[in-house]
C-alpha cells in the first residue's frame, strides 16, 4: 500500500514547530522543510517573551483576554479603524483568536511542553504585566523552541529537513498538492546549484518575515527603511512563492522598526544588530538622547517611541542610518533582567557605570525620573509602569547600567491573508484548499504595530490552529490510517 502523503510545512520557527508538535497528537505524519542549516528561524532569538492574559503566572488578575483585544486594536492603528466592514471583521476574528486563545498558549507551553514561564513583565501598549518569560537563564524564545524540538526528537512520524529551500507551491485546480524545493548537495552546492524535488500533500506555510530581506521585499514596498539596520538575517521573503498560486497579501508596507537595537562598539555601522529586548524597559529602563535627558514615555507603542527617537534625538555619522540614544537601567531593573543582562554586559552591549560618568544633565534626569518611581511627581511623559527599579536618591557615585541602542527593523506585519481557522485566503476572501499559513508570514493580525510579546504567541496560536484544521482535512482526504 502506498505511503500517506504527510502534511508539509515550510519553516521550522515556533509556527511550523507548534503546528508540528499540534499534527503529532492527531497521528499525522509531518514533512518539515527550512532553508536555513538549523532549525528554529527568528523564534530562537526573541528575547522579551509570549503575551497571555488571564493566566494564572500574572501578578494582577484584573486582566482579561477583552483588554488584551482593545489593547491589540488600539496598536493595530488605521489599517482597522479604516478597513471596510468585512475586512474589519475578518481582522477583528483574528485579533479575538490571538487574545482569547493566549492564555491556553501559555498553559500548553508550561503544562504540556515543560516550558519554564513564571516571570511577568510589562511593555509598550499593554493594560497589565502580560508578557511571559522563565526566571532561568535562557532567553524565552530559544527555551521554547528547545522544548517543542525536544518534543518532536525521535518522533516517526516527523521528519526536519534542513537546507531545503521551497520554489514553488504545487496546485492542481483548485486544490494545493505540494511543494516544489531544491537542495543544496554535493557538486550543486559546490557550483551554487540545487538539486530540484517535489514533494506531495497539504502545506502549512510558516516561513516568517521579509524584514531582512533589504535588497528585495523591504525595498519593493518600503524603500525608506533603505539603510537602516536589522535584527533579521539576509534572507528572501517567501510571499511571493504564495502569491504565485493565488494568495492574497495585506499591509505589506506596515513594517515595525524596534526602537532599539544594541550598537556595538567594537562594529557600530554593523547592519544586523542584536534586539536590546523591550523587557529591559518594561523591568524599568529608560532612554536619554545626546543631551542627557528623556524624551518619551519608555512603554508607549512601538511605533511612537520610534517616532520620538527619530525626532529628538541626533543622528549618528556611521554608513549605518543610526541614532545616539542611551538605555540605562538600576541596578534592581538590571538584577531583574537576569541572564538577559548577563548576555548583554559579556557581549559589551552594556556597561556597569556611575551616574557620574554620564553627565550632570543625565544625573538631573534620572533623579526625575527616580521622583517619578518613588510618587514624589507624575513621571511628565505619563509613564505608570516602573518595573523592578528601585533607586529614589540618585548621585554621581550611584551605579547603573548602561549601552547605546538605536532603532532597527524588526518585524513585519504584513503577509498573506488567513482567516481564523489560518486558511490561506486568495481572491474575494475564499480559502485555498490544502493550504494554511501562520506566524510573520502572515497579515492582518497586527495591523500597523506589534505588540511586544505577540509574535511568539501568534505563532502558537495559529501554528497550533493550522496542526488542528490539516490534520482534520488529512483524515478526510486520507481515511484509513496514518502511514499507509
Amino acid at each position: 500500500m502506498a505511503m500517506t502523503p504527510p502534511v508539509i510545512i515550510v519553516g521550522s520557527g515556533l509556527a511550523g514547530l507548534s503546528a508540528a508538535s499540534t499534527l503529532i497528537t492527531h497521528n499525522i505524519p509531518v514533512q518539515m522543510l527550512d532553508r536555513a542549516p538549523k532549525p528554529g528561524g527568528n523564534s530562537i532569538k526573541a528575547s522579551s517573551g509570549i503575551n497571555g492574559a488571564g493566566t494564572r503566572f500574572q501578578p494582577t488578575q484584573a486582566d482579561t483576554a477583552e483588554i488584551f483585544l482593545q489593547d491589540t486594536i488600539k496598536s493595530a492603528g488605521l489599517v482597522f479603524t479604516q478597513a471596510s466592514s468585512d475586512e474589519r471583521a475578518r481582522r477583528e476574528k483574528l485579533i479575538s483568536t490571538l487574545a482569547h486563545c493566549s492564555a491556553d498558549a501559555v498553559n500548553w507551553l508550561v503544562d504540556e511542553k515543560g516550558v519554564e514561564l513564571s516571570k511577568v513583565a510589562q511593555l509598550g501598549g499593554h493594560t497589565y504585566p502580560r508578557t511571559h518569560r522563565g526566571a532561568g537563564r535562557d532567553p524565552p524564545g530559544f527555551s521554547i523552541v528547545r522544548a517543542l524540538l525536544e518534543g518532536l526528537k525521535g518522533q516517526d512520524l516527523f521528519t526536519l529537513w534542513s537546507g531545503a529551500r521551497v520554489t514553488k507551491v504545487v496546485r492542481e485546480g483548485e486544490s494545493v498538492k505540494g511543494v516544489e524545493y531544491v537542495t543544496m548537495e554535493g557538486e550543486g552546492e559546490r557550483q551554487g546549484q540545487g538539486l530540484a524535488h517535489t514533494l506531495h500533500g497539504p502545506v502549512i506555510f510558516a516561513t516568517g518575515g521579509f524584514a531582512g530581506d533589504s535588497r528585495g521585499m523591504l525595498a519593493r514596498y518600503r524603500s525608506d527603511l533603505a539603510n537602516l539596520p536589522s535584527t533579521n538575517e539576509a534572507r528572501e521573503g517567501t510571499q511571493p512563492i504564495l502569491e504565485a498560486v493565488g494568495a492574497s497579501v495585506v499591509d505589506m508596507d506596515c513594517v515595525q522598526v524596534h526602537p532599539t537595537g544594541f550598537v556595538d562598539s567594537k562594529d557600530p555601522a554593523a547592519l544586523v544588530k542584536i534586539l536590546a529586548a523591550e523587557m529591559l524597559r518594561g523591568e524599568g529602563g529608560i532612554l536619554l538622547n545626546g543631551d542627557g535627558s528623556r524624551f518619551v514615555n519608555e512603554l508607549d507603542t512601538r511605533q511612537r517611541v520610534v517616532d520620538a527617537i527619530m525626532q529628538s534625538t541626533c543622528p549618528m555619522e556611521t554608513s549605518t542610518r543610526q541614532w545616539d540614544v542611551t538605555l540605562v537601567l538600576d541596578e534592581s531593573a538590571a538584577a531583574a533582567a537576569g541572564s538577559h543582562m548577563d548576555f548583554y554586559v559579556w557581549k559589551g552591549l552594556m556597561q556597569k557605570t556611575t551616574v557620574g560618568e554620564l553627565g550632570l544633565a543625565a544625573l538631573k534626569t534620572i533623579q526625575q525620573y527616580a521622583d517619578a518611581v518613588s510618587g514624589k511627581k507624575e513621571d511628565p511623559f505619563g509613564r505608570k509602569s516602573f518595573g523592578r527599579w528601585t533607586l529614589t536618591e540618585v548621585m554621581p557615585e550611584t551605579v547603573v547600567y548602561a549601552g547605546q541602542v538605536t532603532p532597527v527593523v524588526h518585524f513585519t506585519m504584513g503577509g498573506v491573508m488567513i482567516d481564523e481557522h489560518s486558511r490561506v485566503l486568495g481572491a474575494n476572501g475564499i480559502p485555498m484548499e490544502g493550504l494554511w499559513a501562520a506566524g510573520e508570514v502572515t497579515g492582518g493580525v497586527h495591523g500597523q504595530n506589534r505588540l511586544g510579546g505577540s509574535s511568539l504567541l501568534e505563532c502558537v496560536v495559529f501554528g497550533r490552529i493550522a496542526g488542528n484544521e490539516a490534520a482534520e482535512w488529512h483524515k478526510k482526504h486520507y481515511p484509513g490510517g496514518s502511514s499507509g
